[in-house]
């Protein structure tokens, strides 16, 4: 058996003397539309959601409030209580946060929807192939059909 190759490289087995369709890969796909903005988004996002983040958040507000309450010498105080300084940036810092978490949500949403399309598209190759296959081994689909209608009313674990 020969096998071709795709435009990018990718082998593919021939079958009839035509080749299989190409199976895309959907975060190949994804990462084709993805810019520095979206990179910079995910970065964002994933530092945020680290425990790093955390420990530097505790150290800067431990370091603030301490400052700010004389512990270094009246000098350094800059922000007294009740921390208006403080809690202008941590808000800020929210806003700004919160907007790239919603920009990471929503190319997670396209993802799953690129995902679902591809899954899509691989059932319903699946089930003209099974149709195909089945009518060349002399298989009745109906019998097959009431056979998966019965096994999808059961409440429980399907079984063949």
């Amino acid at each position: 058996m020969t096998h071709t190759s795709d435009a990018d490289g990718t082998d593919q087995a021939p079958h009839n003397g035509r080749t299989h369709p190409k199976i895309v890969n959907e975060r190949a796909l994804l990462a084709l539309g993805r810019g520095s903005q979206e990179r910079l988004a995910d970065a964002v996002t994933n530092f945020a959601g680290s425990m790093a983040f955390v420990y530097l958040h505790a150290v800067w507000f431990a370091g603030w409030i301490l400052a700010n309450q004389g512990a270094f010498g009246h000098g350094m105080i800059f922000d007294p209580f009740p921390y208006g300084l403080l809690t202008m940036a941590v808000s800020l810092e929210a806003i700004f946060l919160s907007t790239f978490v919603m920009i990471s949500q929503n190319r997670d949403a396209n993802r799953q929807n690129v995902r679902a399309d591809l899954d899509y598209e691989t059932n319903v190759r699946s089930e003209v192939w099974a149709a195909h296959i089945g009518r060349q081994l002399g298989v009745d689909p109906a019998a097959v059909e009431s056979r998966v209608q019965e096994i999808l009313r059961r409440k429980d674990a399907p079984s063949p």
